[in-house]
């Protein structure tokens, strides 16, 4: 990263020692959490009149700077914005809807794809080669 400090004798993109590395996989499944959270509070927003932040929270049972973080998020795309009485949806949050429904069956073909390869190689004889 630019401007980062890093620890002598470390190369960049290197993990420094003593720390665990985040791994591909679990950064994906974080941000599909995320996803899940956002969708959770859209569709609590587009179910009840304005809601504030501290309601939501409570009727979703999240922290509330997660809640602020989504609804942060949320105001960014242009499907919510606020209100003298909370976060409301807007027209915008109809297109969401269809945007996700499309882009979660690209995800949900990859994901098949993904799991045919990882069963296929699981099944796969070990191989002798060693190293690189």
């Amino acid at each position: 990263m630019p401007g980062a400090k890093e620890k002598p004798g470390t190369l960049e993109g290197e993990i420094p020692e003593g720390e665990e590395p985040v791994h591909l996989v679990e950064r994906i499944e974080e941000e599909l959490n995320l996803l899940a959270r956002n969708v959770d509070i859209l569709e609590k927003l587009g179910n009840s009149p304005p809601i504030g932040i501290i309601r939501l929270s409570e009727a979703l049972r999240l922290p509330i700077h997660k809640t602020r973080y989504s609804l942060h998020l949320l105001e960014r795309e242009g499907v919510i914005q606020p209100s003298a009485d909370g976060a409301v949806i807007t027209d915008k949050s109809k297109e969401f809807w269809g945007n996700l429904n499309e882009s979660l069956a690209r995800m949900t073909a990859v994901i098949e794809h993904l799991k045919q390869r990882a069963v296929e190689y699981e099944n796969r004889p070990p191989s002798s080669r060693k190293g690189y």
